[in-house]
C-alpha cells in the first residue's frame, strides 16, 4: 500500500495537483494526515507505561529497537471514550528524526485531496487547536478534518521533543 501510495504522491506533487492522506476516525469524526509522514499501520498492542507522563502519552513501544512513544488522539484531542478493541490501531509517524505512533479508532483509506477541496478551518472554541488544523477536506458527502500532524507532533504542549530539538526539526 505504501509504495503505491508514495507513487502516487510523487506523481500529484509533479503536476501541483491533489495530496494523498491517510484517513483515520476519532469518535464521529473523520481526520485526514499526510501519507508521506506515516511509516506504517499497527494493531494496538499496550505500551509500557511511563511514570508522570501526560495522559494522552500512554506509554511507549520497542518497535524494532527504536522507543516510540505512544498518543491516544481520542484522549489528546477529547473525542469519545478510549477503548481498546481488535479493531484500534496505531499510525507509526515519521516526525523529523523522531518515529512517534498515534492511537486511533481505525483507518479508513488513502485519499487524494486537490487545494481547492480544502477549506480554511473556522476559527472557533474546540477541542482541537486550530492551529494543527490545515483545513477542513470535502469528499463527496465526507467532512474531513486534515491535521497538520508535524506541527501537532512538534508542539511544546505535546512534551514529545525538548525545544532544541523541536527547532532543529523545522
Amino acid at each position: 500500500m505504501q509504495d503505491h501510495a508514495q507513487a502516487s504522491q510523487q506523481q500529484a506533487d509533479e503536476s501541483g495537483m491533489a495530496q494523498e492522506y491517510l484517513t483515520f476516525t476519532l469518535g464521529p469524526e473523520e481526520y485526514a494526515i499526510d501519507i508521506l509522514k506515516v511509516q506504517e499501520i499497527r494493531g494496538y498492542e499496550q505500551p509500557t507505561t511511563i511514570a508522570n507522563a501526560p495522559a494522552f502519552i500512554k506509554g511507549v513501544i520497542n518497535l524494532r529497537g527504536t522507543i516510540v512513544p505512544i498518543v491516544d488522539m481520542r484522549i489528546k484531542f477529547q473525542v469519545g471514550k478510549a477503548e481498546y478493541t481488535p479493531f484500534t490501531v496505531v499510525i507509526i509517524l515519521n516526525i523529523g528524526a523522531r518515529v512517534v505512533g498515534i492511537v486511533v479508532d481505525g483507518v479508513s483509506d488513502v485519499t487524494s485531496l486537490r487545494p481547492e477541496q480544502i477549506r480554511p478551518a473556522p476559527d472557533f472554541a474546540a477541542t482541537v487547536d486550530t492551529k494543527y488544523i490545515q483545513g477542513l477536506g470535502t469528499l463527496d458527502e465526507r467532512m474531513l478534518i486534515v491535521v497538520d500532524i508535524a506541527r501537532l507532533m512538534l508542539s511544546s504542549d505535546m512534551a514529545l521533543v525538548d525545544e532544541a530539538a523541536e527547532a532543529g526539526a523545522r
